[in-house]
């Protein structure tokens, strides 16, 4: 289990792949192209006491697809003690919103694409 994740995290993270989002289908394929395959994204997985859209460990990044709900303030608030304690744990976190995800994949790939080589060279 990474960093204290119990058994009920695992569990939720488990439900959570059950119930993938459009959005969140169309970045899987995405990480799994030939492109982004070799840093191995796990998808919903746990970190702590959350359960990340998306992580890779040779990276250290995690990547999160974001609903219209993560605009409301109770859900920024959650969301940035969420970004606080993985910046903490060394982790690097990127987000993008569902509609960017569905409406402009390619945009999103040269995002990563960018990240990746700006922020990980030893990774490429």
């Amino acid at each position: 289990m990474w960093k204290g994740a119990n058994q009920q995290t695992f569990l939720k993270a488990r439900e959570l792949r059950r119930h993938t989002t459009e959005s969140e289908s169309v970045m899987k394929t995405l990480l799994n192209s030939n492109q982004f395959k070799a840093y191995k994204f796990r998808y919903q997985h746990p970190l702590g006491i959350y359960i990340v859209d998306f992580y890779s460990h040779r990276l250290q990044l995690v990547i999160e697809v974001d609903g219209e709900y993560h605009n409301t303030k109770k859900q920024i608030e959650f969301d940035n003690k969420r970004t606080e304690f993985l910046e903490y744990h060394n982790l690097k976190v990127i987000r993008f919103s569902n509609r960017m995800v569905l409406n402009n994949i390619k945009q999103v790939e040269l995002a990563l694409r960018s990240l990746i080589e700006n922020n990980f060279p030893s990774a490429l």
